[in-house]
């Protein structure tokens, strides 16, 4: 990709919670975090994942509004994984699917439209571009279901309400920082699913590993009887954190 938009140190807003989810797919890490920083940026919800494993397992606990999809990853490829998508249920045939992908041959642009996917860009890209392509994709999509009731995650004596971003031990209310809240909301998102460090970096907070370190140990502090020794916010060691909940 060419330029992306510069540091966020000061910080970026925390998307609103009817902000369009996106999913990105991609196996390079390094593309994964600067599309993650720079939509989270542009106020979209983000969710990445580094192969057509790993998105598959986001769609079915997950709803999204649109999927940045690259073509060439290790398995199984974009254009067969838009391809099992666009055949699979109604949830999953509607989600609109933008290919973000070097293979940018007039061929490989046919082949990705004739498959069901909505727009096909290719890398290097510039990000305004980017962003004005993803916008009229979602202009033109139906608009979503309402959802239901939000979502509560239990976890010991903890519980999390996703919609209201509220934190509760038993009955009384644990005050969380922004940070800490959009954090624990990707979390409890993906729960038992290990969310990438650059993921959690990317959704409104500052795209540091470190920083996200730190504010993990801050939140373990609020939540872990013994935050050495984490029950429910654990290490996946080298590639991020996971949240387990109760079942």
């Amino acid at each position: 990709m060419s330029q992306l938009p510069g540091d966020s140190s000061q910080g970026a807003a925390v998307p609103a919670d009817d902000a369009a989810h996106l999913l990105i797919v991609d196996d390079d890490r390094r593309i994964r975090a600067l599309l993650s920083r720079m939509l989270s940026e542009e106020g979209y919800r983000v969710t990445a994942a580094a192969d057509a494993e790993e998105a598959m397992a986001r769609l079915k606990s997950l709803s999204f509004d649109l999927i940045v999809l690259d073509v060439m990853m290790p398995g199984e490829d974009g254009f067969a994984f838009a391809e099992r998508l666009r055949a699979g249920g109604p949830d999953l045939a509607r989600v609109p699917i933008l290919m973000l992908t070097a293979r940018s041959e007039a061929d490989d642009r046919v082949r990705g439209l004739e498959i069901g996917a909505d727009d096909y860009l290719g890398k290097p890209c510039e990000p305004r571009e980017l962003t004005l392509r993803i916008a009229s994709i979602l202009r033109r999509a139906p608009p979503r279901a309402i959802a239901g009731p939000p979502a509560l995650v239990r976890f010991g004596d903890f519980s999390f309400d996703l919609g209201r971003g509220e934190l509760r031990q038993r009955d009384e209310i644990v005050r969380l920082t922004d940070r800490e809240r959009e954090m624990l909301r990707l979390l409890a998102e993906n729960a038992s699913e290990t969310v990438a460090r650059e993921t959690l970096a990317g959704s409104g907070m500052a795209a540091n590993e470190r920083t996200v370190d730190v504010q993990v140990n801050r939140l373990r502090r609020k939540i872990e009887r013994d935050p050495a020794n984490p029950l429910y916010l654990q290490t996946a060691r080298g590639a991020g954190y996971r949240l387990l909940i109760d079942r």
